[in-house]
């Protein structure tokens, strides 16, 4: 980890010219940036993989209707489906799995008071009046909800917001022209509708996660959080 301390540092000292005393928080957000520019070609697949998925629907649901008594012969027939059309059922997780240790090691970074036996630098760095090092419970007792560090928080939790406003609101709309695939006899699959109402309000859980990591963490959410929007609604257009 004192490798990976060493280069936020050395990008912040790169964009000190810039962004003066927070260059520690920009530099986390064009590492989050670079980070999120090498999963490109995996969301670009997942989104392949997706498509792929979705044109499979219709022999699917043949499927279903074939074996509606039968799970077993059913999950390995949809199972061979996708090894003979070379799709996996796993592919969309792939781009969130590959970004988990750039986001644990931030969080590790910025919970340590000490990397590599010295003092952890990096938590003298601040985005305007929040320590990057602090959270939102410790901006609330420095000053409150609209103190200088709790407004920068407030800011954040706005931008989660609309972000996850927006991507409720594109899945709610993907899900209404999606048709209904039966599980067999006409009937829908079981659990599928609540499963479809829960997913889009997913979104609006990382505000939890933003309230409870350091700010250099929850700054990696957010920029994340806000790629993964655009691009989804690129990909996925």
């Amino acid at each position: 980890m004192s490798v990976f301390a060493t280069l936020v540092e050395r990008f912040a000292d790169l964009l000190q010219p810039l962004f003066g005393a927070g260059s520690a928080a920009a530099a986390i957000v064009a590492f989050t940036a670079l980070v999120r520019l090498l999963v490109h070609p995996l969301s670009r697949a997942a989104a392949r993989g997706q498509k792929a998925r979705a044109a499979l629907q219709p022999r699917i649901a043949e499927l279903r209707r074939k074996h509606a008594k039968n799970p077993e012969k059913l999950q390995k027939a949809v199972l061979e489906l996708h090894a003979e059309e070379k799709v996996s059922p796993l592919s969309g997780c792939l781009p969130s799995l590959v970004q988990l240790p750039a986001f644990f090691l931030l969080f590790h970074l910025f919970s340590n008071s000490s990397i590599g036996g010295r003092a952890n630098e990096l938590l003298g760095h601040q985005l305007f009046a929040a320590p990057l090092g602090d959270r939102w419970t410790d901006a609330l007792d420095a000053g409150g909800p609209f103190g200088g560090a709790g407004l920068v928080y407030l800011v954040l939790f706005a931008v989660v917001t609309v972000v996850a406003t927006f991507n409720y609101r594109r899945t709610k709309r993907m899900a209404a022209t999606r048709p209904v695939v039966p599980a067999g006899d006409g009937e829908q699959v079981p659990g599928l509708a609540a499963v479809g109402k829960v997913m889009p309000l997913m979104s609006y859980a990382t505000l939890f996660t933003v309230a409870v990591v350091p700010l250099a963490a929850a700054l990696y959410v957010v920029t994340s959080t806000t790629w993964s929007a655009v691009e989804r609604a690129v990909l996925y257009r």
